[in-house]
């Protein structure tokens, strides 16, 4: 077993060595990085146009019930852009400082669909929060759900793809000790979160909104604890 861990020693210094002398965005990948600047545009341009036509006073907030319980003045139509253009500016800088960046060059397709997920999640949010506004009877929370469970049938697909590294992934310190327990771990991943959003969306069929907030949390809770003991039983097997 010693000298299985040190040969993983010595591959990840190796990946290290390698990866640091490859810049991580060539031509290519700055090119597909314009679809995150579209929807960035189409956000911050929707916040303008409507701007204008805006109430003094916005729902902000909608509460597991479906009805707004927060306001803030029409400045708040740009919280929604504000905070994606702050996550996606994370998510194109952090790949530069991840240490193991061969990994991630490898997983960038993967890494990029992520991306797209989470700019649509982004955006049916916020065309979801400007819609009541104009008398549109939209529940918010429920596409939120719906949202929601979407996003977590996709991590499923990709989930099972990724390599080992520190910033996209289930990170923990026995999934990062080997790309066998990582490889694993996010096997059975893939298949949680497609059976959490796929459940998830069934019971919006059947569960008022309220309750079924609750469930959500509870079974994503037990998704995150399953996977952790999981990790730390393929983490134990693998080093016996």
């Amino acid at each position: 077993m010693k000298s299985k861990d040190k040969s993983n020693i010595h591959e990840d210094k190796s990946q290290m060595t390698l990866s640091a002398s490859k810049p991580f965005y060539d031509k290519k990948k700055l090119l597909l990085e314009l679809t995150t600047i579209a929807f960035i545009i189409i956000m911050f341009g929707t916040a303008l146009y409507v701007y204008p036509k805006l109430p003094d006073k916005i729902p902000t907030h909608w509460g597991a019930s479906g009805q707004p319980n927060g306001y803030s003045g029409k400045n708040g139509i740009f919280i929604i852009p504000i905070m994606y253009l702050i996550i996606s500016i994370l998510l194109f800088v952090l790949p530069l400082m991840e240490v193991f960046r061969e990994n991630m060059l490898k997983i960038y397709n993967n890494y990029y669909a992520f991306k797209i997920i989470f700019g649509v999640f982004f955006t049916v949010l916020f065309i979801a929060t400007i819609l009541p506004n104009f008398g549109y009877n939209i529940n918010v929370s429920s596409i939120v759900i719906w949202m929601i469970s979407l996003m977590f049938i996709g991590l499923g697909v990709i989930l099972p793809k990724l390599k080992r590294n520190f910033m996209f992934g289930i990170r923990t310190g026995w999934t990062m000790s080997s790309d066998e327990v990582w490889d694993k771990t996010h096997k059975l991943g893939g298949i949680l979160f497609i059976l959490l959003g796929v459940i998830t969306i069934l019971l919006l069929f059947v569960l008022p909104l309220q309750t079924l907030f609750f469930t959500f949390i509870i079974l994503t809770v037990l998704v995150a604890i399953i996977l952790a003991f999981y990790s730390y039983y393929v983490y134990r097997k693998v080093k016996k």
